[in-house]
């Protein structure tokens, strides 16, 4: 499982809001809401946040195992 608990400290350390994403970054509020609720995000998303908050995947999301093999 990938869970974006990560996200939210970052954004927080970096100064940056939800308001400023969709406001200012063009992040879409469902892709937000997807982060916030741990689903599904396509790359592209995370390597959009990424570039905004100049940080590192691993500063973003953080990978859990949870027996899923498919």
């Amino acid at each position: 499982m990938i869970k974006y608990d990560r996200l939210w400290i970052t954004m927080k350390e970096k100064g940056i809001t939800q308001y400023d994403l969709y406001t200012y970054y063009n992040v879409n509020r469902s892709q937000l809401d997807r982060l916030r609720h741990n689903k599904n995000v396509e790359v592209n998303t995370i390597d959009k946040l990424c570039n905004i908050l100049r940080c590192r995947v691993e500063d973003i999301m953080e990978h859990f195992d949870d027996g899923n093999f498919f």
